[in-house]
């Protein structure tokens, strides 16, 4: 099946060159709700978090293009949402059957009439049948797990061989995270954003590499985020590029599986906004 374009979903949000934390969490274990009242309070696995907006599902995370394979017949996305970025792909894909995981059951039906399977599932559990999908989507998820390294693991053990795997995970080297640690000593989780109190791993760019590869992933190719501001696209340039592990605010990264006698080397990295054009 070809890439070609296709429609983005009616009532769905595109998210293009441009960074916004749509990462609420798919099932989250353990970890504190972040809305008003009932922040603080514990949550179980699969409860819908009150107060958390309704478009924080619904992103149409189009800003993977450059990223995407030439073809692709079976789409997994974990962590789907209302399965936005499922819709947009499936028309991309012509023929393609789209696998939907999600953790919160409040978005059950919308994603049922989104996606081809639909399964409502613990992400720190066991692995439904998924088939062998030869692309797949784990957006703004892996950070809120308590086993990252074992659900990629898990996925990539059954999917095809030649299959894509794009992953992405906030930085949180960012000058905005770093800055008032190193002056202030502050280190503030918020409701949203790269300190979102929902996170429960953090990642570098080293690190990020590192957990595709400790699943059998080579990552070739990357995205930068966050470079659409004026400012952050202007101070790439007076630095010549040596701060974008500083101004990202995201790595999105593409694996596939290693290849004999393969060893993870540099990385492509393009950085997404202003910056680039």
């Amino acid at each position: 099946m070809s890439i070609r374009d296709g429609a983005v979903p009616v009532g769905c949000i595109v998210q293009k060159d441009k960074t916004v934390d749509h990462s609420w969490p798919a099932g989250p274990i353990g970890q504190t709700e972040a809305s008003g009242r009932e922040k603080g309070r514990r949550i179980p696995s699969g409860v819908a978090l009150a107060g958390v907006p309704a478009r924080y599902f619904r992103f149409v995370r189009q800003e993977i293009l450059p990223l995407l394979p030439a073809s692709a017949s079976r789409i997994l996305d974990v962590g789907a949402g209302v399965g936005a970025t499922s819709v947009w792909l499936r028309a991309r894909y012509q023929g393609s059957r789209t696998v939907a995981m999600e953790g919160n059951p409040a978005l059950e039906a919308e994603l049922r009439a989104n996606c081809d399977e639909v399964h409502i599932v613990d992400l720190n559990g066991r692995l439904p049948e998924i088939g062998a999908p030869d692309l797949v989507l784990l957006l703004d998820v892996l950070e809120h797990l308590a086993d990252p390294w074992g659900l990629l693991r898990n996925i990539t053990s059954v999917m095809a061989p030649h299959a894509t795997v794009i992953v992405s995970v906030p930085n949180i080297a960012h000058l905005s995270v770093s800055m008032p640690l190193l002056l202030r000593g502050a280190f503030k989780y918020g409701d949203a954003g790269i300190l979102d109190r929902t996170h429960l791993r953090f990642f570098v760019r080293d690190s990020a590499i590192a957990l595709l590869n400790g699943a059998g992933l080579h990552v070739r190719t990357g995205l930068l985020t966050g470079f659409d501001g004026r400012r952050t696209a202007l101070l790439d340039r007076l630095t010549l590029g040596r701060l974008r592990d500083r101004l990202a605010k995201q790595y999105i990264l593409a694996g596939r599986r290693f290849g004999e006698n393969e060893s993870q080397g540099p990385v492509h990295w393009r950085p997404v906004g202003r910056a680039t054009r």
